[in-house]
């Protein structure tokens, strides 16, 4: 791990690919999504980098005070690193596109550099939470969103969900709300409408 990167599993596609970076939950790491989305997307560059903070000897992207309460410069902190590290990897590999997956804290930190940064063409938010108001960054216009989430979720509630879908609809991307009637586990359904929505790419 170089001091500006993550330790993380590496699959390098074929150039004028999508890059597809793959972020896990809470106590999760590199391997959680890894074969996922190398199944999803076979030709891909696919990304699957390891939380960097431990809570409790569980990995995360960034650190929070309590359930839901973020600590906000180290999430600021966060984003500026991968936002970044998979600029430098699209870089590299000659990405066509910049793809991301996350689930509940993975999807936290996609989705906080795709508000702050802009930088994926595409991402599959699943189970996030983003408890604060976002300030309005770079446009979204273009920008593909996928939401998945469960109606009875303790930690992503409904309310935090669909504000934060009408906030990138308003910034301008595309963002479509898949929901399961169950909590934050994920659910067949959901693996079934990534697949549909990655599979254009």
């Amino acid at each position: 791990m170089t001091e500006t990167g993550y330790v993380h599993r590496l699959h390098a596609g074929a150039p004028d690919k999508p890059i597809l970076l793959v972020l896990h939950g809470t106590g999760g790491d590199e391997n959680q999504f890894f074969d996922f989305g190398r199944h999803l997307l076979p030709e891909a560059t696919i990304l699957s980098p390891r939380g960097d903070v431990s809570e409790h000897g569980a990995a995360r992207f960034f650190r929070r005070t309590g359930e839901g309460v973020y600590d906000m410069p180290d999430l600021s902190r966060a984003t500026e690193k991968m936002a970044a590290y998979v600029k430098e990897f699209a870089d590299e590999y000659q990405a066509s596109d910049i793809l991301g997956l996350g689930f509940s804290n993975g999807a936290n930190i996609l989705a906080n550099v795709l508000i702050e940064k802009g930088i994926f063409d595409a991402a599959v938010l699943m189970h996030p939470l983003i408890p604060f108001q976002p300030e309005a960054q770079s446009p979204l216009a273009g920008r593909k969103v996928l939401m998945t989430a469960g109606q009875r979720d303790p930690i992503a509630p409904v309310s935090m969900t669909e504000a934060l879908s009408e906030h990138l609809k308003n910034r301008g991307a595309e963002v479509r709300t898949v929901w399961h009637p169950g909590g934050h586990e994920i659910a067949p359904l959901e693996i079934d409408a990534v697949r549909d929505f990655l599979g254009r790419y």
